[in-house]
């Protein structure tokens, strides 16, 4: 490669734990800007852990925002779909930051630390695009907003055996905390704030942890037997949960009540809400295929009329055979039966309900 080539090569963030990825051999790809592990041991052998056990994966990669002031409240109420004001300190919520011509610029969680301050989540890759939309939006509000993104290390544990594996090393009561908690606790002697979220459609606890204390933290973790998980099995698993992924199921340009989470929409004034009170014309169904995986902006058919497209596809681990969550016109979302193409050729795919897996059964 020539210097020129090497000149044009973007350069890739890193997370906190980025040496702690190469020490364990990761396959290294790039997501979203960062250098990202996608798997170690293998997609499976990582998904199963965390359906099965506990595992955990780097999502430092996430942007962190703190919002505070006499304001706090009321500026997150416009900028926001669901009712914050019924947050109480030490509870977290999921949010969407709807755009004002429709979409979204954001699906995030919200933590109340307290009366006038907030800790809000958002997507790695828009980080830099909500930034700029909350600014332009704060206005005449008395709230400060301050980016903490380098600030923070976050470290999500997973899997139903989440609270056994952790609790010998806080002292703090982790099965009084229940789901969407939010708290600070001292553990393995760091100071953290811990979550009782995520992403996979299992119980755990993502680990907020100073940026500089993010490796000392992995290799803790490491040490009592979490199973470090990539990229890969973190979309098989959210895909199963039925969980949307923006720039997938959500974007700008996707109406978000096209997906079966109207619920984040509460009765309340907030910015766009003309135009997500629209009906949307497509919706989210879920597919299930024998044989053939399928991915994103694969065309899904009922009979002859191309009627949508996958957003999310793979294999999967739990269920033993791909599926799929598709965007499809809203007249055709009953049906039973459709078709995906792949490289020219039509395989069948039956409507599922969405979430595919559920914690506790199937």
């Amino acid at each position: 490669m020539d210097n020129a080539q090497q000149a044009a090569q973007p350069v890739l963030k890193r997370t906190p734990l980025h040496a702690a990825h190469l020490r364990a051999g990761a396959r290294m790809v790039e997501f979203g800007g960062w250098d990202m592990p996608v798997q170690y041991a293998g997609l499976k052998a990582e998904h199963q852990a965390v359906r099965e056990q506990a595992g955990m994966f780097d999502v430092s990669h996430m942007g962190e925002f703190r919002v505070t002031g006499p304001d706090a409240e009321k500026f997150l109420q416009h900028v926001t779909t669901n009712d914050v004001s019924k947050l109480k300190a030490g509870r977290a919520h999921y949010n969407w930051l709807p755009g004002e011509s429709g979409g979204l610029v954001d699906d995030i969680y919200i933590y109340r630390v307290g009366a006038e301050e907030f800790f809000m989540v958002v997507n790695a890759s828009n980080i830099a695009k909500d930034w700029a939309h909350l600014q332009a939006q704060l206005g005449q509000h008395h709230a400060q907003l301050t980016d903490e993104s380098d600030a923070w290390g976050l470290i999500a544990v997973q899997g139903p055996l989440s609270e056994e594996k952790l609790q010998p090393h806080t002292a703090t009561d982790l099965s009084a905390a229940k789901k969407n908690s939010y708290f600070a606790a001292r553990l393995f002697g760091f100071d953290v704030w811990l979550a009782r979220t995520g992403y996979t459609g299992e119980d755990g606890f993502e680990i907020f942890v100073a940026a500089d204390e993010a490796e000392k933290m992995w290799d803790k973790l490491l040490g009592i037997g979490l199973v470090p998980a990539g990229l890969g099995a973190r979309d098989t698993l959210r895909l199963e949960a039925g969980f949307p992924l923006y720039g997938h199921e959500f974007s700008d340009t996707i109406h978000p009540l096209s997906s079966p989470y109207a619920w984040v929409v509460k009765e309340k004034e907030h910015l766009g809400r003309a135009h997500i009170s629209a009906a949307p014309v497509q919706k989210l169904i879920g597919l299930s295929l024998d044989k053939v995986p399928v991915r994103e902006g694969y065309p899904v058919f009922a009979g002859a009329q191309q009627v949508g497209t996958v957003t999310s596809g793979s294999s999967s681990p739990t269920l033993g055979h791909p599926i799929a969550m598709a965007l499809v016109n809203a007249g055709s979302a009953d049906a039973d039966d459709f078709e995906v193409e792949v490289r020219g050729k039509r395989y069948p795919a039956r409507r599922m309900g969405l979430p595919f897996y559920k914690r506790g059964g199937l």
